[in-house]
């Protein structure tokens, strides 16, 4: 019998893991293998660097890659239209991060990597939940379980999917790049998604992808592809692509912080922004009020979690106002043709 399980080991979990009192029995089930990252572009914004720092936590060189970029290209092909802005990520190499983070997680805990979470039933008190384990199905059970498994989060789906929320699908590829020089970009058209896409450099290959509708998601990437060599941009050689999913929040009301011993944190409790897609800084502060809450012995858990995390969902309503004006091609036509905090480039 374990006092939580924790599903997912990404950046909510893995802080989570890290920050739970040793006197609770912990168990962090996670499907991913070293070598394996999240399909994203890999970048850490500035609100993501900030709670590394609330933490103290520095991040070691290995985990940062080359080059670093400090403007972001947005094209809008919509309206013909390319800007460059100044920005502040790091660029990281995701698998790396995920595996430092969990690198700080204490030996108390027991995680069982590379495993799967199938089935989480609830019985009166408890929650019994099974898992495959080195090619192996195991049942166990535990006081609490924790969804920290992202978009497609089988704790929500299982508990909660009433409080259905829509997913894309974010597909990249990865390229041998020796050609084109490094650049980050941005990339709108409403034909190919109603979201948007991404190409950026990272230790000499060449990514490419985009966030897409589930039913069209092969055919708008092949589309955006195309869009892009007709830009004059070369591939190279195809090394790999990845796929994952993404929720697409449209509001407080996506929003699902769980109750009754069944929590939900960072991205499958829906907080990610509607505008940019950022997730990694609300993965890390809701594990980090979840841990404290779980740690100060709080009998109304879902309802102190609840309130504690109201100023993320006020963040993120903030977020809502400014997605217009990225997303209506109107709009964003006006901004981009106004040339406010745009940056001159040779």
């Amino acid at each position: 019998m374990y006092d939580i399980a924790i599903i997912g080991l990404g950046p909510a979990g893995a802080t989570l893991a890290r920050l739970l009192d040793k006197k609770y029995k912990v168990i962090a089930i996670d499907g991913k293998n070293k070598e394996s990252g999240k399909c994203c572009g890999g970048l850490l914004a500035p609100d993501a660097q900030k709670m590394l720092a609330r933490f103290d936590i520095c991040l070691p060189k290995d985990v940062l890659v080359d080059p670093q970029i400090f403007s972001v290209k947005t094209i809008d092909l919509d309206n013909n239209i390319v800007k460059y802005y100044q920005r502040f990520y790091l660029n990281m190499d995701r698998a790396k991060f995920d595996n430092f983070l969990i690198s700080l997680i204490p030996n108390n805990i027991e995680i069982r990597d590379n495993s799967i979470c199938k089935k989480i039933e609830k019985g009166n008190s408890i929650y019994r939940f099974t898992f495959t384990s080195g090619g192996t199905e195991r049942t166990e059970e535990a006081k609490m379980i924790i969804g920290a498994d992202g978009a497609n989060s089988i704790v929500r789906n299982i508990f909660y999917k009433k409080n259905k929320i829509e997913k894309y699908i974010a597909i990249q590829e990865w390229y041998k790049d020796g050609i084109n020089s490094p650049f980050y970009s941005c990339i709108f058209d409403k034909k190919i998604t109603s979201s948007y896409c991404w190409t950026i450099s990272k230790d000499n290959y060449f990514i490419i992808g985009g966030a897409f509708p589930l039913n069209e998601s092969n055919s708008r990437f092949e589309m955006l592809k195309e869009k892009v060599k007709n830009m004059g941009i070369s591939f190279g050689e195809l090394v790999k692509r990845e796929g994952c999913f993404i929720n697409l929040n449209k509001g407080s009301v996506n929003i699902n912080t769980g109750k009754k011993g069944a929590y939900l944190i960072g991205e499958a409790a829906g907080m990610i922004s509607p505008s940019s897609l950022e997730g990694i800084s609300y993965s890390m502060e809701s594990a980090k009020i979840l841990a404290e809450i779980i740690n100060n012995n709080c009998k109304s858990i879902s309802h102190k979690y609840y309130t504690k995390t109201l100023y993320i969902k006020i963040r993120l309503f903030i977020k809502m106002l400014k997605k217009p004006f990225m997303y209506n091609r109107i709009l964003r036509y006006f901004v981009m043709k106004s040339g406010i905090k745009t940056i001159k480039n040779k």
